[in-house]
């Protein structure tokens, strides 16, 4: 039994040690952190886009907390819980954790992750509006496209909005979930909405009348 549990610990520390090996491929070594540069010559590596999906999902498993930057300790959280070590396995993974972010309970998760992990400043509590249309094409608009298409439609033609806060973003997903689209016939004002999304519901009202 202490033999098996020393191999098992064994083969964690020499997984760890490979997982380590793979970040300092990418790592900036001044200042210990995989920074943009870094990020992009892993996304090269794996064939994909830096704005793919894909990558905000990596993220999101790493629980990584600043945007652009990955520290060693973010890494192993990520890499040990998708049991990768190299950049031919991770390109194998990315499909998998696709779909694992895409069940219901994850991506909701995800949805308001990718919002927290866009505020750059300290204590900032919103994003700006053309920040949040390429953030909801990248995060939403795959499942939710015409919703998506003319909600960021909307928020370039309005001038009542300059920036959208966390309330705000997980209420258009929840409309995205919830609302009978594009007849809207089961959305009601009086429940909590928030205020950007009556204006928004109105403005398709509108919109569908002239056409």
């Amino acid at each position: 039994m202490k033999k098996m549990r020393r191999s098992a610990i064994k083969a964690a520390n020499k997984e760890l040690e490979r997982i380590d090996v793979f970040f300092n491929t990418y790592a900036n070594m001044s200042s210990g952190l995989i920074d943009p540069e870094g990020i992009e010559r892993l996304c090269s590596d794996v064939e994909v886009d830096h704005t793919d999906v894909r990558i905000l999902m990596l993220a999101w498993k790493m629980k990584a907390e600043k945007q652009g930057y990955f520290t060693l300790e973010e890494w192993r959280t990520g890499f040990k819980a998708i049991r990768v070590s190299n950049k031919y396995a991770l390109k194998k993974a990315l499909p998998e954790l696709e779909k694992e972010v895409r069940r219901p309970t994850n991506f909701v998760d995800f949805y308001s992750y990718s919002f927290r992990y866009c505020l750059t400043e300290e204590k900032q509590k919103s994003i700006d509006i053309d920040s949040i249309c390429e953030l909801l094409n990248i995060v939403l608009r795959s499942q939710y496209q015409a919703q998506v298409d003319l909600f960021v439609q909307y928020l370039k033609t309005q001038n009542d909005y300059k920036v959208i806060n966390m309330d705000q973003w997980m209420g258009f997903y929840r409309f995205c979930e919830e609302i009978s689209f594009p007849d809207l016939s089961n959305y009601d004002p009086e429940l909590a909405w928030p205020l950007i999304l009556d204006n928004f519901v109105e403005w398709l009202r509108e919109k569908q009348t002239q056409s």
